[in-house]
Parts: C-alpha cells; sequence; structure tokens
C-alpha cells in the first residue's frame, strides 16, 4: 500500500534509556492510552517484541524497548512504522485510560501547584499543604502549620487548591484532609 504522504515526526530521549518520545501534530494522533494494536510496521514490531509499549499521550507517541536497546539501530525502523502507522489512526487499538496514569498525572498537578503560586501563597501566611497519598483520583492532603487549625484553611483548600486542580486535571478529582 502507498501512502500520499508520510506524519512528520520528532523524536526527543525518553525519561529512560529504552524510552523515546516522538513528538508528532496533535490531529495526526490516535486517541490517548496504551496502543494494544497498530496497523502496518508498527503492529509487526509490537508483536515482535522489538517494541515492549507504544503509548499515546498528548502531543506525543512514547516507544519503549526491552533493555538493552540500540537506538541507532532499532530507531529508523520505528520511525518508518510509526510515520505510516500514524497515516490510518482508526486502525490503532488503544486500551481504556488506566486509573494509576490518571493517579500520576493528578500527582505532578499537585506538586506544581503546591511548588508554584498556591505553595507561595501559603508560605506567606505561615502554613503549607503537605501531599499525602493519590488514589483512585483522591488526593489526600496535610495541612502543615499555620493552616493547620485555621479556620480559613478549608477555604483556602477548596478556592485555591482544589479549583485549580480540577483546571489541570479535568477528570474526577477529589481533595481530602488526612488527619
Amino acid at each position: 500500500m502507498t501512502l500520499a504522504h508520510a506524519i512528520e515526526l520528532h523524536p526527543e530521549a525518553g525519561a529512560d534509556p529504552e524510552e523515546v518520545r516522538w513528538v508528532v501534530a496533535a490531529d495526526n494522533l490516535p486517541v490517548p492510552g496504551r496502543v494494544v494494536r497498530a496497523p502496518g510496521d508498527l503492529g509487526d514490531l509490537l508483536a515482535a517484541g522489538a517494541l515492549a509499549e507504544v503509548r499515546v499521550l498528548p502531543g506525543c507517541v512514547v516507544t519503549r524497548a526491552p533493555s538493552p536497546v540500540d537506538w541507532r539501530r532499532l530507531g529508523p525502523a520505528v520511525r518508518h512504522a510509526l510515520s505510516t502507522g500514524l497515516a490510518e489512526p482508526g486502525r490503532w487499538e488503544v486500551a481504556a485510560p488506566d486509573a494509576e496514569a490518571g493517579d500520576r498525572a493528578l500527582t505532578v498537578a499537585v506538586r506544581r501547584l503546591l511548588a508554584g503560586d498556591l505553595g507561595a501563597y501559603l508560605r506567606s501566611h505561615g502554613g503549607s499543604l503537605e501531599l499525602v497519598d493519590v488514589r483512585d483520583g483522591v488526593v489526600a492532603v496535610r495541612l502543615r502549620g499555620a493552616c493547620h487549625g485555621c479556620a480559613a484553611a478549608e477555604v483556602t483548600l477548596r478556592t485555591r487548591f482544589e479549583r485549580q486542580l480540577r483546571a489541570e486535571c479535568p477528570a474526577p478529582v477529589a481533595v481530602v484532609v488526612a488527619s
């Protein structure tokens, strides 16, 4: 089968040596999630075990190969397979998003908020929030310093922290105060 055009990709090093992130224009991506089946050569690379995992994220496709991996050898084949496979996004089968991935995204968002303006606001009043746990979309925090026992803490928690968190993570989120 000859394709009219190939999809442009830009590789970036991943979190570890086994991972490469392929930056792709959003309109060329299938729905986000772990790829179960893909068309053409990409599906063959997955089935043969040359790729241990392919995951679609916003703005990129993450490929992970078994260790040890020689990306200089494998990279061109993956680039070609992705480029041609992305021309048929409707033929990709993606697993339903898992709660674990949502919890990881929530954890990152909480840490970003606490390290940013919200954390600075709390510190300016002599307090802080400590992330205790994130599980199944529920964020548990502990009130520290002046926030512990403060009458306005609940308002700050709901109107600042929870509202900003929901803006970053539109999936169902609950914030609870751990004892």
